[in-house]
């Protein structure tokens, strides 16, 4: 953006005070910046308890362009503790995912998506190529030898350079979609690129989008459990424990802030 935006730390990880509107108008203009590609990165709970135990997440998240907050649990802690925040700062691919589509086909972008189960994403982009007739969509599915040198990690990444996307969407869950982006930007020569998930599983529908009201009220998270417990009874349940230790620093900052 023409205006950086501030970045401030929370619960041991950084992020930007940035909306959805901002996170596209940062998207278009790396676009028509036509420069080395730029990261757009997201973090919620689960990825601040990945960047506690992993160089490789600590590394992704710092040479992150722009760091979404993609929880409100996580804003409302912020809010808590003095920060600035909003929750229209609250911004993943399922809360402008509707504007990203109209834009990209407005713009006549294209995006490729690289993650998912084979053929999920050819379905996902046979639905989107029907509402956004515009928009160019490459995909290949996530299931390959991600080895930095491998040779389908070549393939993959020559790919990705004769699509030559405007927008690269890397869907391949936490921390593997980060690894990738971290290991492989530089091979690619320009664009936007988000990590988003199970994004193309949403718009394929082999996953259910949790209702947009529960990311609102700060319990998505528990509509997913419910969906999905066995899987995610960890994630929601224990990891949240190990930011303690960041809560106290930052509740710590937020006293200190309030005698100067």
């Amino acid at each position: 953006m023409d205006t950086a935006p501030r970045r401030v730390r929370l619960l041991g990880g950084d992020v930007d005070l940035t909306t959805p509107p901002d996170v596209l108008r940062f998207a278009e203009e790396v676009v028509n910046g036509g420069g080395p590609p730029a990261v757009v990165a997201n973090h919620n709970a689960h990825s601040l308890f990945l960047v506690r135990r992993s160089a490789q997440m600590r590394a992704f998240f710092a040479r992150a362009d722009l760091i979404q907050i993609d929880s409100t649990p996580l804003i409302l802690w912020g809010r808590l503790m003095g920060l600035p925040l909003t929750r229209a700062m609250r911004s993943t691919y399922l809360d402008w995912r509707a504007e990203f589509w109209r834009l990209a086909d407005a713009r006549r972008w294209r995006v490729f998506y690289l993650g998912g189960a084979p053929g999920v994403a050819e379905a996902a982009a046979a639905r989107l190529g029907e509402r956004y007739p515009n928009v160019r969509i490459g995909v290949r599915d996530g299931y390959f030898d991600r080895a930095p040198d491998s040779p389908d990690s070549r393939r993959v990444i020559a790919d990705i350079s004769a699509f030559d996307p405007d927008i690269l969407l890397v869907g391949m869950g936490m921390p593997l979609q980060e690894a990738w982006v971290l290991e492989n930007r530089a091979r690619l020569r320009r664009g936007a690129i988000f990590t988003v998930g199970a994004a193309f599983d949403y718009e394929a529908g082999v996953q259910r989008t949790p209702p947009r009201w529960t990311g609102r009220l700060g319990i998505e998270w528990l509509a997913r459990l419910a969906s999905q417990p066995r899987r995610l009874a960890f994630r929601y349940l224990v990891e949240p424990w190990s930011l303690v230790g960041p809560a106290i620093e930052d509740a710590r900052a937020a006293i200190a802030r309030a005698t100067r």
